[in-house]
């Protein structure tokens, strides 16, 4: 074959792996687009059961289509303070089992159909118009472009096959060392151990690898190099993040180690080609087949011993007291934003914590003006530089996610996010003026009457009833109509009794009661605590349309 016909053969490999890892991509997307919440459930439900969390990584994993995925997004939530590296360790053996999948898939001879499930996945894309639907037609797509991928790469390899050179290079792989380092080294740089065995069942099929003792140990060093995403990802991230990137690493490498003393020591890739003969299956399914079993013998192996893997991991990157600071998020985390269902509920948790924040505030500066106590008005302005923190960095997340590929239902809750964050965050600036207030009452030694104060506190009990109630509707997302009906009802009579309060007020000024400098705090106090009603109402009410469903007629 002359030179000229290499370099063709060579581009056109290069287009096949192409469009093999864009099938990846978006069949893994489009499955995890179409799973959306029931996803986020999943994942909720993460324990310190090991055995539990191994089904839920195996489940996730064969959903996103990728270990190193749920690895990086393991870190990341232990980077946001929602798991610890003993509940991650299960989740990460999982990952292992579920990555195994698409070799599965791939190694299932349907050549024949892949034109027909990217032609299906072309049309629902084009012609359907709900999200839902297309995700489908992603996951058609991306199936099909996978396997035209692969079989583009066999097709255009197989010059290589007849190549003494290639042939040499290969038969160097059987060597445990060269090929552990050859599947780590070439997984690094592809980040996906799931796409280095499509590729090594792409060199099977073009004969470039010709029997399983060439790919064996390069399988093991792809699932030892697939720990690199986490190993990335962990930079920067917290103690637990490392600690959690270091066990997978852990888990893995100590897997090669035993696998390649039972390749060495014991008939195991004799008892693959006995079972799966190339005659009948051919050397890609042994490939597959290594993968999957690999995976499985190392979880079956090494769970057990998760505690010592723990141990281990703290020994050798040992936990330090780590002191969060204060200006910062603790739910958000851009690793999250891979997986888009989790990191809109890392969302909803941010707002929780906003809503809770500003509330604390509101209580600590009526506390403040009530009782005089300077140590509370700095604890409030110390809080409010957070709350505005906060708000700046929910909002940037929530426009990072709304430029993802989200169901619609996702793309609604960003938005009731959004609004509910500007009232939280005016809430927090209202309490800031009330400890303006209070302190010009503490330098001035200004006084209100006894029926003024008690009107005060009237009014406060109902401002504190509409947020912890607000707060209770938001939180959950979902309409409980008893509560529902008790913030409108409580917002209602807060706005009668404001109005009643201010004819009061004028009543004791006209008779000389109270001057006309307190007279001036009182009336701005009656319009802070009505304000704050307000913004606790929009807050309460910060639930998407569709869950709202007949709440007017109920309440």
């Amino acid at each position: 074959m002359d030179g000229l016909a290499i370099v063709l053969k060579v581009i056109m490999a290069l287009g096949g792996l192409g469009l093999f890892l864009i099938g990846m991509k978006n069949m893994g997307e489009g499955l995890e687009l179409a799973a959306g919440n029931k996803l986020r459930v999943l994942l909720q439900k993460i324990t310190s059961n090991r055995f539990i969390a191994m089904l839920v990584g195996t489940l996730v994993t064969a959903v996103i289509q990728s270990s190193s995925a749920t690895d990086a997004m393991v870190v990341g939530f232990a980077n946001a303070g929602l798991m610890e590296l003993g509940q991650a360790i299960g989740i990460l053996f999982g990952a292992k089992i579920g990555t195994t999948v698409t070799s599965l898939l791939m190694a299932i001879d349907i050549k024949a159909f892949v034109p027909i499930f990217i032609f299906l996945g072309a049309v629902i894309i084009t012609f359907s118009r709900k999200n839902n639907i297309k995700y489908y037609g992603q996951i058609l797509a991306g199936f099909g472009m996978l396997f035209l991928g692969l079989s583009l790469m066999s097709e255009n390899l197989k010059w290589m096959g007849e190549s003494e050179a290639f042939r040499s290079l290969t038969d160097n792989l059987s060597f445990p060392l060269i090929g552990i380092l050859v599947g780590i080294v070439f997984t690094g740089i592809i980040q996906s151990s799931s796409a280095s065995v499509g590729i090594m069942m792409a060199l099977a099929m073009a004969g470039v690898v010709t029997n399983l003792d060439q790919a064996v140990y390069v399988i093991y060093g792809f699932n030892v190099g697939a720990c690199s995403a986490a190993l990335l990802s962990s930079m920067g991230a917290n103690r637990t993040s490392k600690q959690i990137a270091l066990a997978n690493f852990l888990i893995s490498a100590i897997g090669a180690l035993i696998m390649t003393f039972v390749t060495i020591f014991l008939p195991f890739t004799s008892f693959i080609e006995y079972v799966l003969p190339a005659s009948n299956f051919g050397l890609a399914s042994q490939i597959s087949a290594t993968h999957i079993i690999f995976n499985i013998a190392i979880t079956v192996i090494l769970l057990p011993f998760a505690g010592l893997i723990e141990k281990l991991t703290r020994l050798l990157l040992p936990d330090t007291e780590e002191k969060r600071e204060k200006m910062e998020t603790v739910y958000l985390d851009t690793r999250i934003l891979t997986t888009p269902p989790m990191a809109v509920l890392q969302v909803e948790n941010e707002c929780k914590r906003l809503g809770e924040l500003a509330s604390k505030n509101y209580h600590y500066a009526m506390q403040a003006f009530f009782e005089g106590d300077a140590r509370l008005i700095e604890k409030v302005e110390k809080n409010e530089k957070v709350i505005d923190f906060l708000t700046h960095e929910i909002t940037r997340y929530i426009v990072k996610i709304n430029g993802l590929d989200i169901v619609d239902a996702d793309r609604k809750t960003m938005g009731v996010m959004y609004s509910a964050i500007q009232d939280l965050e005016r809430i927090g600036d209202h309490a800031e003026n009330i400890t303006e207030h209070a302190k010009e009452m503490m330098a001035n030694k200004v006084k209100f009457t006894d029926d003024a104060m008690a009107e005060l506190h009237h009014l406060d009990e109902m401002v504190s009833k509409l947020l912890k109630d607000g707060l209770t509707l938001f939180n959950a997302q979902s309409v409980d109509f008893d509560v529902a009906k008790e913030v409108i009802e409580t917002e209602s009579s807060l706005d009668s009794h404001v109005k009643i309060y201010k004819f009061n007020h004028i009543n004791r000024m006209n008779n000389g009661v109270c001057s006309a400098e307190n007279g001036t705090i009182y009336l701005d106090m009656l319009t802070i605590l009505e304000r704050v009603g307000d913004h606790a109402n929009n807050v309460a009410f910060s639930i998407p349309r569709n869950k709202l469903g007949s709440i007017a007629k109920r309440v």
